[in-house]
């Protein structure tokens, strides 16, 4: 399984089912039509997502909103000089040119850009956390569903071939049940930690701060919030919305699960106190109904204690995902009782081993050798998780059909992240309502 086998099987696929006429922003598009898309945010993220969004065929970014002139400068640029730029993104939200909008701002500004959106007629794609309170979620999920749109989050890869093949394997049985889930975050930089160089000429000419603040409480201009964000309360989770977010994600995607049933974290900060009011370092646990357990950690201190990356253990296998490989291990179950039969009368030791019941379940090592399955890996090819992943919402927005990563599994994913959060700051654990898809009081 490589990148380019992924994308036949999802991208391409998903393209094929988009045939005929279909309804996107008030227009008749045709399946091979040009759609055309703003961005509300032009951050570094951002960059990034537009220039993969560019290298898709048959898409084109017409309009840019954001609240510091050099990100849109520089955005307006890589767009050829062709967008327009709008000071405020309800002026971009209301043109008929634009089909889809890219929400990548902060996260507080998530919920009211998203309903902005979809009253206005655009299929959205928003960088995670989905929500920046799980009560914004419910309010979002059902303006998705009251609606015509279409709606993708971006966790990209949810879009990945290592993902796609670690789904496919646990689907068909390759480790047996899944019993745990073992992933990290790890970063040891001030970059790492959201510690962003500022611009030069970053000034109150040059960013608007007011846009900026929006729904959360005012403050007076200060650039390091501006530009630093994550790192406060007011417009952020900080590690569990940034970084566990992207990890629930993926072990929901792999695994099939939806959402845990209790949570229970810890928090600390141990080197950021003066800059961060978020923890620098997280860990959580997570209990799902499903029958496993994920644990979560993040420092922003060290990158070698526990590796970052994902680990799926199941009862016949485990699934390692790190440094963008997947490999396969059996899990082989073996009993060895010699120290315990060693102490019995030599009589009824060598009873018990000539029993053909015996020999079939201890140590294989003390019988017949043979040669056991080994661990398998798989190296994904070709584009980047980004690109498919846009590639993915564009399919369905041409096919209207909802993508994987739709509202409710945005909201479940960003409701993990508000549950190991509220355990930090209340110290106590956090049990899920999944009937009613929010936290229990």
């Amino acid at each position: 399984m490589n990148r380019r086998d992924f994308m036949k099987t999802t991208v391409v696929a998903t393209a094929a089912t988009a045939i005929g006429a279909k309804a996107v922003s008030g227009k008749t598009v045709q399946a091979n039509d040009r759609l055309q898309v703003g961005f509300i945010g032009c951050g570094a993220r951002a960059h990034q997502l537009m220039d993969a969004t560019v290298a898709q065929p048959g898409i084109e970014v017409v309009g840019l909103c954001d609240a510091y002139t050099g990100r849109l400068e520089r955005a307006k640029a890589r767009t050829g000089g062709h967008a327009v730029i709008y000071r405020d993104y309800k002026e971009l939200l209301a043109s008929p040119d634009i089909d889809a909008v890219f929400i990548v701002t902060p996260d507080h500004w998530h919920k009211t850009m998203t309903l902005d959106a979809i009253a206005a007629k655009k299929d959205v794609y928003i960088e995670k956390p989905f929500t920046f309170t799980v009560e914004d979620g419910l309010a979002m999920v059902d303006a998705v569903k009251k609606s015509d749109r279409i709606l993708q989050v971006g966790s990209q890869s949810v879009s990945s071939a290592e993902y796609g093949k670690a789904r496919e394997l646990i689907q068909g049985g390759k480790i047996g049940k899944v019993v745990m889930v073992r992933a990290a975050y790890n970063r040891n930089s001030d970059s790492g930690a959201w510690l962003y160089p500022i611009p030069p000429d970053a000034s109150p000419k040059t960013v608007n701060w007011e846009q900026f603040i929006g729904p959360a409480p005012k403050r007076p201009f200060d650039l390091a919030r501006f530009f630093r964000w994550r790192c406060y309360w007011d417009y952020s989770g900080g590690v569990a919305t940034d970084l566990f977010v992207h990890l629930v994600s993926w072990l929901h995607f792999a695994t099939g699960a939806k959402a845990p049933k209790m949570a229970v974290a810890v928090g600390e900060n141990y080197r950021y106190a003066k800059t961060h009011e978020v923890p620098d370092t997280v860990n959580a646990l997570l209990t799902y109904p499903e029958g496993f357990t994920a644990n979560l950690t993040c420092t922003f201190n060290n990158e070698q204690g526990a590796e970052s990356g994902m680990e799926i253990l199941g009862t016949t296998g485990s699934l390692i995902l790190r440094g963008g490989m997947l490999t396969y291990k059996p899990e082989p179950r073996r009993e060895d009782n010699r120290w315990i039969v060693a102490s019995w009368p030599e009589a009824m030791e060598k009873a018990y081993y000539d029993d053909p019941k015996v020999q079939k379940i201890e140590s294989p090592f003390l019988w017949d050798p043979k040669v056991a399955a080994g661990a398998e890996s798989w190296v994904p090819e070709g584009r980047d998780d980004t690109y498919t992943h846009i590639a993915n919402f564009f399919a369905s927005v041409r096919s209207r059909k909802q993508p994987v990563e739709d509202a409710l599994f945005g909201h479940r994913a960003a409701a993990c992240a508000h549950m190991v959060n509220r355990s930090i700051r209340e110290k106590t654990f956090v049990e899920w309502d999944a009937a009613n898809e929010r936290m229990k009081a």
